[in-house]
């Protein structure tokens, strides 16, 4: 035991500390690092997708760290429910090169934007014409106007302005497409860490912010050496999520939500509630933002994993076995495939939830400490539980890509520096 080994996470770090993280950080001599892609093809549910990973290492592979189980340490980035890889970029960015720490950053199956060199989506999410912004699920498909018409719903206007979905006509390939990416992003998950974080090797710490962490946690216990959960703004277990939101998500599968300049306006109002600034100057500031951010993805199939819509995954895996032609058994279990990614698994032999190591930052409205602290009695009923701990800071917004004055680089400094010392110091041996 070295005197590392006794570090516990603060329960909360006051401004003024997370500053001084940001300096620490910042100061310490950067390692030159190599930033490449992964595109790759998986086939699941007899479909075609094609899978976007990028790697961020250092160039010396022997600068790579071993955590405290002696293995080599790897972080598995997954974004959030917006975005694509370039919303976690930074971060992706700072662990290898001020820590050595091995970085994959996987994007959503359909949401890594293929057809640009910079992976930058071209135009609006929204057209004048009617149609609308669409996923890749494979380099060549496209999802055509046809297969689909526009819903507005206006059921959670007061949080979330009008939810516009597309609802993809039965039959069609978008309708099918929906039927199946739960099972597709199960294995993309599982084959980006077999590539890149290999068992044996690495031992993987695995983050899925906001949306991206109840897949984080369904992966933890399918991919056989993700060591720990790492999170910033990262929600639990789907089933957990309608228990400590008080919010109740169910609407078909087939509907795949559009994030709009309504989403920017939320997170917008999260960073800048208490200044003193009038609402004309927010409205200007918000679309000034959305000209940026609607260069990311801005759809959103995953919803029914995130939410616990269990009804909407349950008429999904029946959709797709229908296709396949599965027998009665084969479609109960495949239902029960789907049903099961909200939840963790249990039974004889299976692999135990890590530990979770979750940090919030103060103004985040959207995953808040509040829902983590209801989450604890809930993580607590599993068997076995897993050692969860919250960190509040005292600075940051739910987006990752929040800076200010005091913290040019934002929340993402002080979390790499929490991330890494909870590695090394042995927080997720037991």
């Amino acid at each position: 035991m070295t005197a590392q080994s006794a570090w516990q996470p603060p329960a909360a770090i006051a401004l003024e500390d997370v500053i001084e993280l940001d300096h620490e950080v910042t100061a310490m001599p950067d390692i030159a690092i190599d930033v490449h892609e992964d595109i790759f093809r998986i086939r699941e549910l007899e479909m075609d997708w094609d899978i976007g990973a990028v790697i961020y290492e250092p160039q010396d592979a022997k600068q790579i760290p071993s955590g405290a189980d002696g293995k080599k340490a790897g972080v598995f980035l997954l974004h959030g429910g917006v975005s694509d890889f370039k919303s976690v970029e930074r971060i992706a960015r700072t662990l290898p090169s001020k820590f050595g720490i091995k970085v994959v950053s996987m994007t959503f199956p359909g949401r890594f934007y293929f057809a640009a060199a910079d992976r930058d989506w071209p135009g609006d999410v929204e057209n004048d014409d009617g149609t609308a912004r669409t996923p890749l699920w494979t380099q060549e498909m496209r999802i055509t106007p046809d297969q689909y018409t526009i819903v507005q719903d206006i059921s959670k206007r007061e949080d979330y302005g009008t939810l516009i979905s597309l609802s993809a006509k039965e039959g069609t390939e978008f309708f099918q497409r929906m039927a199946a990416w739960p099972a597709a992003f199960e294995q993309a998950i599982e084959e980006t860490a077999r590539r890149h974080l290999p068992d044996g090797e690495f031992s993987i710490y695995i983050h899925g912010h906001s949306t991206g962490g109840p897949f984080a946690m369904m992966a933890s216990q399918r991919v056989p050496n993700i060591a720990g959960l790492v999170g910033y703004g990262s929600s639990p277990f789907g089933w957990m999520y309608p228990l400590i939101s008080g919010d109740d998500w169910q609407f078909p599968f087939n509907q795949l939500r559009l994030r709009t300049w309504r989403d920017t306006a939320r997170y917008m109002y999260e960073g800048m509630k208490n200044e003193d600034i009038g609402l004309p100057m927010l409205i200007e500031l918000t679309f000034e933002r959305w000209e940026s951010a609607k260069k990311r993805p801005n759809f959103k199939a995953e919803d029914f994993v995130h939410k616990n819509s269990t009804k909407a995954l349950e008429a999904a895996a029946r959709v797709a076995a229908e296709r396949l032609k599965l027998s009665h058994d084969e479609t109960g279990k495949l239902v029960r495939r789907y049903l099961g990614y909200t939840r963790e698994l249990s039974g004889p032999g299976v692999k135990a939830v890590p530990n979770f190591l979750s940090i919030h930052g103060i103004n985040d409205d959207t995953v808040t400490l509040q829902r983590c602290e209801r989450s604890l009695p809930l993580f607590a009923r599993l068997d076995p539980a897993p050692k969860v701990k919250s960190i509040s800071l005292g600075a940051g917004i739910h987006s990752w890509g929040w800076t200010n004055a005091q913290l040019p680089q934002g929340i993402v400094t002080p979390v790499a520096k929490l991330w890494h010392d909870a590695i090394m110091s042995g927080f997720f041996l037991g």
